[in-house]
């Protein structure tokens, strides 16, 4: 057992790392503007109500006017403690002009100040805010999905779980990038096929420690649905498009959330990004495209007024894993 398995240490080390992150925020925010530049993106800035906490999140709008256009919220990455939904203006700008969604991007409540559950709560309020105040917003919260990349995509697998659970609202599609979807299992015992992946085993003590001290909670249902702790026939749970990155840690428990989701009926799509690591697309940016084209096109389909038609629960559609941006395996 490391020091960071600890919970006061790994709490400790997320704090300096988010006493940190405001010193890169300004390079961060640069760097993600020159990515899309054809997608300047239409952005306003609202605050939702929650019982843990007001969430800050930025709204996108398509670039062509829609009258009442659906909606896709996104949950950033950051391993549970770091706030940065500014990674993720890219995808979002991209997302709503290229699937012609308005794009709410959520700045959700972290650890170690919010444990678990609080940050997965936190999100599925925000969710049933957003599908309850379409009026006054001018988007349509009838045809509403959501998703995330690394902890943030474990929080959209949350917010589809307890919207199933719970009897709403009702979710057309979730997608779930390179998500952390086994608590259970400490990063230093998840694989890579490489020697070195993104994801080190020091990390994996911070954010799973920092996020989930009580060890017992990290086989909860909303912690872990990629653990075998969790059984749950999930027929009936929203549709979903899983996408991991054959090189990650994290690859082999999206496998198995997605094979799964399968069995049940809910799978959409499970691609593989081959030669690509954890968070690939903050680098690679003709992957992140191909990706993201993917998922707006996921989003297009599952959110227009006749995807009810398309897709009942019953019919799974499996596509192979393509070949993208292959990278040297020897890194």
């Amino acid at each position: 057992m490391s020091f960071l398995s600890k919970p006061w240490a790994a709490a400790t080390v997320a704090r300096g790392m988010q006493w940190l992150m405001p010193l890169g925020s300004s390079f961060m925010r640069l760097k993600a503007k020159s990515v899309f530049p054809e997608h300047p993106g239409n952005r306003t800035k609202i605050t939702i109500p929650t019982s843990i906490a007001p969430a800050r999140a930025v709204v996108y709008r398509p670039a062509e006017e829609v009258l009442n256009p659906p909606v896709y919220v996104n949950f950033h990455g950051g391993g549970f403690v770091m706030r940065g939904i500014e990674l993720d203006d890219p995808l979002c700008r991209f997302l709503a002009a290229e699937a012609g969604v308005v794009v709410i991007n959520v700045d959700y409540a972290v650890a170690p100040k919010h444990k678990f559950p609080d940050p997965i709560r936190q999100a599925y309020e925000t969710v049933r805010w957003i599908a309850a105040h379409s009026s006054e917003h001018g988007w349509d919260g009838s045809r509403l999905a959501v998703g995330g990349q690394s902890a943030g995509g474990a929080i959209a697998a949350g917010v589809a779980r307890l919207a199933w659970e719970l009897g709403g609202p009702r979710l057309s599609l979730q997608v779930l990038h390179y998500p952390p979807l086994d608590l259970t299992t400490p990063a230093r015992n998840k694989g890579s096929i490489i020697t070195k992946p993104m994801l080190s085993p020091w990390m994996g003590d911070v954010f799973d420690n920092a996020y989930a001290p009580d060890a017992d909670s990290r086989s909860d249902r909303l912690a872990s649905p990629a653990a075998d702790t969790d059984t749950t026939d999930l027929r009936g749970i929203a549709p979903c498009l899983v996408i991991t990155a054959e090189h990650d840690r994290l690859h082999n428990e999206g496998r198995r959330y997605a094979e799964r989701l399968k069995r049940v009926g809910a799978l959409l799509e499970h691609r593989t990004v081959l030669g690509a690591d954890h968070a690939y697309d903050m680098s690679d940016r003709e992957t992140a495209r191909t990706i993201y084209t993917l998922i707006a096109s996921h989003v297009r389909r599952s959110t227009s007024p006749t995807a009810g038609l398309r897709f009942d629960g019953t019919e799974t559609t499996v596509m192979e894993p393509v070949q993208v941006t292959p990278k040297d395996p020897r890194r």
